[in-house]
């Protein structure tokens, strides 16, 4: 899994001020320009991983968020697609683990070819540090991991 540091994402800096004074983390940031229409992607989460996004909270970080971007952008011909990331949302980004800091997940270990989950305790450019249910930590670096994912809980619904 590769770490793509959130300050190598453009305009991301002016954007996460803005979604974390309304309460939220920006996951994700995407600004693709084409001939007619740039367009916008973005992903938010909420500060507390006991809360989930609503179409709602949606709503208001885009209300919010589009004509940010539009003004860096120098330009109002845009679309803008704003989403939460989902019970079953997969990690891309190793950067993302510090966002989702006390989410479970579970992440796929080459070197032990197993799943292995638990509550993101820490993360850093290197690695990710999981609370295992037995109480136990595990460090693993990002080149061993595969795969991530949220790990669904009735208690997360």
């Amino acid at each position: 899994m590769e770490y793509t540091s959130y300050k190598n994402i453009k305009y991301y800096k002016e954007c996460a001020a803005l979604v974390e004074g309304l309460g939220f983390k920006l996951v994700d940031l995407k600004v693709i320009p084409s001939k007619t229409t740039t367009k916008i992607s973005a992903m938010i989460a909420s500060s507390d991983p006991k809360v989930n996004i609503g179409v709602n909270d949606c709503a208001k970080v885009h209300r919010l968020l589009l004509p940010r971007l539009e003004a860096l952008l120098g330009t109002d011909d845009t679309s803008m697609e704003l989403t939460s990331p989902g019970v079953e949302h997969n990690i891309k980004n190793a950067a993302e683990f510090s966002v989702f800091t006390g989410r479970n997940v579970r992440v796929w270990d080459k070197t032990v070819t197993d799943w292995v989950g638990g509550k993101i305790l820490s993360s850093d450019e290197n690695s990710v540090t999981l609370e295992k249910e037995d109480g136990t930590s595990v460090t693993v670096t990002y080149e061993n991991i595969a795969k991530a994912k949220f790990i669904y809980t009735i208690e997360e619904a």
